[in-house]
């Protein structure tokens, strides 16, 4: 019963069979964490624990599915589909589900997602009369989001001086009345945003001692993935549901941490042997996925951050290929190179082109590396750009479902009653939402007797908006006799939306009708699997409101299609954590961008930016090409850019020696730039001219920074003659402006721009 553990390393089966008391797996990039953690569960169950004692959570529905589908392989008991195994917030919004009407939610509540959230933080600043370039929505959802994150309520934002000065400086002191006008406006209408599931849950865990033993006695077993990732909230939650057995497993990398901005907190993993004085510590130290070469560069340099949880990750893999270095003229010139490099690698190699990933630091730096791509017509995706359930065509079906199942979502209501057009104008929702705030109730409530709540409306309006009370109480008819297809397809025609569509006689009408009919596919597919297959952790028999409770929570990882399988992926560093690839390129390694400039001027900032550097590294299986490029179109103007730091702190041995580069370019020109394989350490010692005056490398010789001085006569190996106007910072961080005859003023970081005193 149990020779599915010979499958393991030593470690790896060391961590599974420690079941009781807790325990810490400390799992290095690549080691085999998701297969300690599948057979675990698959441990537990073959030594009799019952599955609805179980409670896994991950950070994804795939994850959560995949590790389901894996332990059911493993024991061939269909006990495996009961164990409690999803996402936090999936999980949460189940518990809350049946056990949130102590709180004052029906079971039935909403759940909005980060766009309708922003929807009503938008219409409430619009209704406070508040400029909203000062009041940015992003920024107060993002303050909103934080406070929750921190299990502060809307009164505890508004008595705390430390976050009210803070609002005050950056010239928002009202965020606290939008924090408590946005909350109250989600209880009334029967809502919870992504956060709320969290802060209620600790709510109710914290207000309901009952509740909580319920289900401390219930999960006698909490297994946690990518522990590195949780946030205040989320490490309060588990440490009370963890707090009477104290069976409690943990599975991260502290040195793939790279969430803070989010609220994720490293030190919940560093400070566990502090909650748990008695665990026990397990390391998996093996990788399975890179070459020696690979998992060389990543551990040199990760030993520069001094907050971490020492560990040596090493492999048996083959010791690969060097790692391969581009050195661009300019950003464009750096999408030419990547792109080449692609091409060649995939014609030589016959490759496919989902073999390929670009990473880089920020969203923006996607645009050369597209049309570089497209010129040599590569197929390639944007991944964690807007996904299929953030199109408008999706929104608007799914609000008509989450009006039909819950009546008083007031973002449903204002989204679906003019669309398809009703003759109900903005002017009207707006006395009709004045109503409902001024009589303390909700939207859905005024809508059926405008006259009781003294709102005036001519009789044709009135008439207009019977009629579409009246659709959608027809269509919660419709859902309590129809599954979860049936009762969409009805919707998504008697509302009208796929008519209007097909009218519109265009492309992107047609683009949008397709994009409902393939929703509607996967609510065929969701009624005849089932939810719980579906929904990896939520059971059920395929009704929309189940439908709906998945598809609230799903996330970008959840949502690909097979024809975006064969694409070279581009995405962000944060957003590749968890995938892997054969060939990755990390581009735009430069100073100030990443590093990140916002990144430089705590320690804690900057190792955060060098877990994500390791993070990106150890995305790579075969092969890893790093580039920079030395000027970057940046602000509307070209800036001279340095190599990173990170760049510095890989051996040298480690990066192929450099060779003359003559990359073809789409086109037939010639790309003088370096090739993959060009080192740039040697490269600033090679000869290189730019601008008047270029100086030959291999003689230029610098003086010391310390002592340059302002007003001073300095030459650049490449802008030639200058002058020093201005010096500010310390040390390393030094920086000098220069004026340089017939180039002009240039800012430079003095441990990279090697000035000589003339």
């Amino acid at each position: 019963m149990e020779s599915f553990l010979e499958h393991l390393n030593k470690e790896q089966h060391a961590a599974t069979v420690q079941s009781e008391g807790p325990v810490m797996v400390i799992a290095g990039a690549g080691a085999g964490k998701t297969r300690v953690l599948t057979y675990r569960v698959a441990y537990l169950l073959s030594k009799g624990v019952d599955p609805f004692n179980i409670l896994a959570l991950t950070f994804t529905n795939k994850a959560a599915r995949e590790m389901k589908e894996r332990v059911i392989n493993l024991i061939g008991d269909a006990e495996g589909r009961n164990v409690w195994m999803g996402t936090f917030h999936s999980i949460f919004a189940k518990i809350l589900r049946i056990d949130g009407h102590l709180l004052g939610y029906p079971s039935n509540y909403s759940i909005y997602d980060s766009d309708d959230s922003k929807r009503l933080v938008r219409l409430i600043i619009k209704e406070m009369d508040l400029d909203n370039k000062l009041y940015s929505p992003n920024y107060v959802s993002h303050r909103i989001s934080a406070a929750k994150s921190n299990l502060v309520s809307p009164v505890e934002y508004a008595n705390d001086p430390d976050i009210l000065s803070a609002d005050e400086s950056a010239r928002k002191p009202l965020i606290k009345d939008i924090y408590k006008s946005y909350n109250e406006r989600l209880k009334r209408a029967d809502a919870m945003d992504f956060d709320d599931l969290l802060f209620n849950t600790f709510l109710l865990f914290s207000q309901f001692g009952e509740t909580l033993y319920k289900y401390q006695q219930k999960f006698r077993y909490i297994l946690v993935d990518e522990y590195q990732d949780t946030n205040h909230a989320q490490y309060l939650i588990i440490k009370k549901l963890a707090a009477n057995s104290e069976n409690i497993c943990v599975v991260g990398d502290d040195a793939q941490s790279i969430y803070a901005f989010r609220g994720a907190n490293i030190g919940n993993m560093l400070n566990f042997k502090n909650d748990y004085p008695d665990y026990k510590l397990f390391k998996l130290e093996q990788n399975y996925r890179s070459t020696k070469i690979i998992v060389e560069a990543a551990n040199q340099v990760i030993t520069y951050n001094k907050d971490q949880i020492k560990k040596t990750v090493w492999t048996d893999n083959d010791r690969g290929a060097s790692i391969g270095l581009i050195r661009a003229r300019s950003d464009n010139d750096e999408g030419d190179l990547v792109a080449n490099a692609i091409f060649e690698k995939k014609m030589n190699n016959q490759l496919p082109n989902y073999a390929f990933a670009i990473l880089y630091r920020t969203n923006a730096q996607s645009r050369s590396m597209e049309e570089a791509l497209r010129k040599l017509n590569i197929p390639y995706r944007i991944y964690g750009g807007l996904s299929f359930y953030s199109r408008k065509e999706i929104k608007d079906l799914l609000a008509y479902f989450r009006l039909t199942i819950n009546h008083n979502d007031e973002d449903a209501v204002q989204r679906t009653i003019n669309t398809p057009a009703r003759g109900i104008g903005k002017t009207t929702m707006e006395k009709l939402s004045v109503a409902a705030h001024e009589h303390n109730t909700t939207l859905w409530e005024v809508l059926n007797n405008p006259l009781s709540f003294q709102v005036q409306l001519n009789t044709g309006t009135r008439t207009k908006i019977s009629a579409f009370t009246t659709l959608i109480k027809s269509f919660a008819a419709e859902v309590q006799k129809k599954d979860a297809f049936e009762a969409a397809k009805h919707i998504a025609n008697a509302s009208g939306l796929l008519r209007m569509y097909r009218e519109e006689d265009t492309p992107e009408g047609i683009n949008r009708v397709e994009n409902m009919e393939e929703l509607l596919n996967a609510i065929k597919e969701f009624t005849e699997k089932g939810a719980e297959q579906n929904a990896g952790d939520l059971q059920g028999q395929g009704s929309l409101e189940e439908f709906m409770q998945n598809v609230s929570l799903l996330t970008d990882t959840d949502n690909d299609k097979e024809e975006d399988r064969d694409k070279v992926t581009l995405m962000t560093i944060h957003a590749a954590k968890g995938l892997e690839f054969p060939y990755v390129f990390i581009v735009g390694l430069e100073e100030n961008l990443f590093p990140s400039i916002q990144a430089i001027n705590t320690r804690a900032d900057l190792e955060e930016e060098r877990r994500l550097f390791y993070v990106a590294l150890t995305r790579a299986e075969k092969m890893l090409t790093l580039s920079y490029a030395e000027s970057r179109f940046r602000w509307g103007q070209f800036t001279l850019t340095e190599p990173s730091r990170f760049l510095d702190e890989i051996d040298e041995q480690l990066i192929d020696k450099p060779r003359k580069a003559a990359t073809q370019k789409a086109g037939g020109k010639r790309a003088e730039s370096q090739s993959p394989g060009s080192n740039y350490r040697s490269l600033k010692t090679k000869s290189h001219t730019a601008g008047k005056g270029g100086t030959n490398h291999s003689t230029f010789e610098a003086s010391d920074p310390a002592a340059l001085q302002t007003g001073m006569e300095v030459e650049h190996s490449k802008f030639g003659k200058g002058k020093i106007i201005a010096l500010e910072g310390q040390g390393p961080n030094k920086k000098a402006t220069v004026f340089f005859n017939g180039i002009g003023n240039k800012n430079l970081l003095l441990r990279f721009a090697k000035l000589r005193i003339v």
